[in-house]
């Protein structure tokens, strides 16, 4: 006859050849929590933690350059006073960095 018999393949230690080809995409999913997102929840908690510890008189970089320093505080925005009797609102998500006390005297 034309046609030839076909045999049957043996899987590799009798286990599932479905596992095998799924594993490299389980391995991709786990470097990428590991090397992407584990980090960046690590930032976000860090970040929170700062805006919740915020206090009057803490010397803040904005997420849009402004310097200034923390002259009143509610709930969800704080005071920023950027130069003397000047005074913005900002929202205390857009802080991005606390500075240590006395950078902005050593600025101007």
């Amino acid at each position: 006859m034309l046609i030839s018999s076909a045999y049957a393949q043996a899987t590799p230690a009798g286990g599932d050849p479905g596992f095998m080809g799924l594993l490299p995409i389980i391995l991709m999913f786990v470097l990428l929590y590991f090397l992407m997102i584990r980090p960046q929840m690590k930032r976000s908690k860090e970040a929170k933690a700062m805006v919740d510890a915020l206090q009057k008189g803490d010397e803040v970089i904005t997420a849009g350059g402004i310097l200034g320093k923390i002259s009143k505080m509610s709930d969800a925005y704080i005071t920023l006073e950027i130069a003397p009797n000047t005074e913005i609102s900002i929202q205390k998500a857009a802080v991005q960095t606390l500075l240590p006390k006395g950078t902005l005297k050593t600025l101007q």
